[in-house]
Parts: structure tokens; sequence; C-alpha cells
């Protein structure tokens, strides 16, 4: 499971479980933290004051201990005005990409209806004339194009 569906399942159980709330999607704003805070997500909590009827900051506060309790992913959290920025465990991270490891298909899209298939024609030099290192150019331009495709 991704840590934003992880976090999103949590973010919901706790909104519940403090105030009652059932919160959809468009309440629920769980994005990367900007590079010159801590942590690596943020939830923005203004959504959520309302219900809580306590300050931006207060509502953080209680949302980030209620998850750093209840969700072993997460390792420390800091609030900052209406954002709780999340730091996700080095252990989830290990996790993760030992999972990435062992799936021979990762990052590889299957071809469907949201992934047609793609015909990608590179360089096919003439044998009749000498090769030089154009050819070679092209054939690992269509190459690498074909990977990256293929990916």
């Amino acid at each position: 499971m991704n840590i934003y569906t992880l976090l999103g399942e949590k973010t919901r159980q706790c909104l519940q479980a403090l105030y009652q709330l059932e919160a959809d999607d468009s309440l629920l704003q769980l994005q990367k933290t900007k590079k010159e805070f801590e942590g690596d997500l943020t939830l923005v909590v203004f959504p959520f004051v309302k219900a809580a009827r306590k300050s931006p900051v207060a509502t953080a506060e209680e949302i980030g201990s209620w998850l750093l309790q209840h969700t072993p992913e997460l390792s420390s959290y800091n609030v900052i005005k209406g954002f709780l920025n999340l730091s996700v465990s080095t252990s989830y991270w290990l996790q993760a990409l030992q999972e990435m490891s062992r799936d021979d298909d990762f990052g590889i899209l299957k071809t469907g209806d949201s992934a047609p298939l793609v015909m990608i024609e590179y360089s096919s030099p003439n044998t009749n004339k000498p090769l030089h290192l154009g050819h070679i150019r092209n054939n690992l331009l269509g190459y690498s194009l074909n990977r990256i495709v293929s990916a």
C-alpha cells in the first residue's frame, strides 16, 4: 500500500475518532512537504478546524499526536501554523524499497486501454555502406526511447 493511501485511511480514522467527522477525498489534502520544512508529507488542517472547534495549531497537534500513536509508519510530526508535517519512518521506506526490488515488473506499465501499444522504429543502417558514429548514436537513442516508453 502506498504511503498516501495509508495515511489517508489513518487520517479518516483519526477524524472519526476525535471529531466524529466523515472526511471525503476533497477534505484530505496530503502533499509533499516543502523543502524548507522538516517532514516528508504535509496534511493541511484548515478543513477540520470548524469540526474541531479549536485553533489550527491545536487541531494539528491533536491529529499529529493521534496519528503518531496509531501509525507505526510515522516517526515524528511537527506543526507549522495550520499545516501538519509528517515524517515517515526509515523502516517504512526500507520495506517499500524491498518490495519494489522483489517485483520484476516494477515500473513497467502493462498495455491496455489506459496504455495502448506503441511501436517505435529506429535506425536500421544500410549494410552496403560503411557504419559510422551517427549510426551508433541513432541506435542508442532509439533503444533508450524504447526502454523509456516500455516503463
